[in-house]
């Protein structure tokens, strides 16, 4: 008998213990998380451009050089878009699309992109500072590889596409003579 007590102490006394330990899922995540970060690629818990979410998701961010910022838009995979945004290629809408057209150097890569990502990425957006996918982390380090060169080369054919021109201040005086 008191050994059957014995092992209940040891089992209530290790059972938090096995509840902090992380899950296969969370050890996967974790490793691809830190092998973006090392690749370039800066990951965050946020929450993403999409009207009434809830909650935060992984933002994979790939930044534009700040001397050549990148267009604004975001692209909504059809199974969260409303049927009334303007479809753009392989089931993917405009949530935003940009104010000038993507150059055609960009266009094509973009579009294999669309066509290779997995079915849980939900958005793909750019900003002036960066383009960021939004998506639920479904694969592994080494699958994510196979996309980090698209995303390289999109953010590279994007960089200096602004919507806008930059608004720094000429502080040569020249206008003022």
């Amino acid at each position: 008998m008191e050994w059957l007590i014995i092992v209940f102490i040891m089992l209530f006394v290790f059972a938090p213990v096995m509840w902090l330990k992380p899950s296969p899922r969370q050890k996967r995540t974790m490793a691809m998380r830190n092998h973006a970060s090392r690749k370039g690629v800066t990951v965050k818990e946020e929450k993403p451009p999409m009207h009434a979410f809830k909650g935060t998701m992984p933002a994979y961010r790939w930044h534009f050089p700040k001397q050549q910022p990148g267009p604004d838009f975001v692209l909504v995979r059809d199974e969260h878009a409303s049927a009334a945004l303007e479809p753009y290629h392989a089931g993917w809408r405009w949530r935003v699309a940009p104010l000038k057209p993507i150059p055609p150097g960009a266009a094509a890569p973009l579009k294999a992109l669309l066509e290779r990502l997995p079915l849980d990425a939900m958005l793909l957006e750019s900003t002036p500072n960066a383009l960021t996918l939004w998506w639920w982390e479904s694969q592994d380090a080494t699958r994510f590889d196979t996309y980090l060169d698209d995303f390289n080369q999109l953010r590279d054919q994007l960089s200096g596409q602004a919507d806008r021109a930059s608004q720094s201040p000429d502080l040569s005086g020249s206008r003022f003579l």
